[in-house]
């Protein structure tokens, strides 16, 4: 439980937690920027496995994965290179569960434990199918933490179930729609950020649309911190390597810690 307890160790001190996303095999340096996040005061990264149709996703990720698969990145090759990081923060993978189910349970998860990858997100596995299929059991007997995700149509009797399956932290999704950057937070992220902090201890992050440092702040008064993917993932997209990177997380954590 590496990334839940660093993440609870550091909201309890009254530090505001940011998760950076980073597309996994985009370009050569791809690892640098990883550690310029960590550098840069990220609490966890969450780094995206390529997958050719990223349904949670919107167009800025989309092309990201594109991109990597077209330079030749595997889920296997991402995971290699990942196990080369030696950096604070603990690290999240993000992917779809076709890549799980192919590969196999067993299989994913292991590679996953033996890189010092601390946990799994698979935005399109519902709990009561990860739990049925045993994706659950599986990652738990690796000690992969299971991040699970609630939306704003997210009943109450089921976000009892997702926070009692949840490890690592809770990701609330903050609008109906597909990751991207947006002019503003969304009108149900102040809820969805209330809802879920009463309904568990589980750190809870806000995540989908969080774009700018001012957002960012706004949106972690909500909850416990926030997960930013598609602005980043932008400015590599154009040509922004690790010193960029390492810039605008700086820029979160300052807003984060104002």
């Amino acid at each position: 439980m590496h990334l839940e307890s660093t993440l609870r160790a550091s909201r309890d001190t009254g530090r505001k937690l940011l998760v950076p996303y980073v597309t996994g095999g985009l370009g050569k340096d791809w690892l640098d920027v990883v550690r310029a996040c960590s550098d840069a005061g990220a609490d966890a990264i969450e780094i995206g496995i390529p997958f050719s149709d990223p349904v949670m996703d919107g167009v800025t990720i989309q092309e990201a994965s594109q991109r990597s698969l077209d330079i030749g990145a595997t889920p296997e090759s991402v995971i290699a290179q990942a196990s080369e990081l030696d950096i604070a923060a603990p690290i999240a993978v993000m992917t779809y569960y076709n890549i799980v189910a192919h590969m196999g349970h067993a299989r994913f998860a292991s590679l996953l434990a033996n890189a010092g990858i601390d946990a799994a997100i698979l935005p399109d596995l519902p709990v009561d199918e990860m739990k049925r299929g045993g994706w659950d059991a599986t990652a738990r007997s690796h000690g992969v933490e299971c991040v699970l995700l609630a939306s704003p149509t997210t009943t109450d009797a089921r976000l009892v179930e997702i926070c009692a399956a949840a490890s690592g932290f809770l990701y609330a999704v903050s609008l109906l729609g597909v990751t991207g950057e947006r002019k503003g937070l969304a009108n149900t992220a102040a809820s969805m950020g209330a809802r879920l902090k009463a309904a568990t201890d589980i750190p809870v992050l806000l995540g989908v649309g969080i774009s700018t440092p001012e957002q960012a702040a706004e949106a972690s008064s909500h909850c416990d911190g926030v997960v930013v993917g598609s602005a980043l993932v932008r400015r590599l997209l154009q040509s922004g390597g690790p010193i960029e990177a390492h810039k605008f997380v700086a820029s979160l954590r300052a807003a984060l810690d104002a």
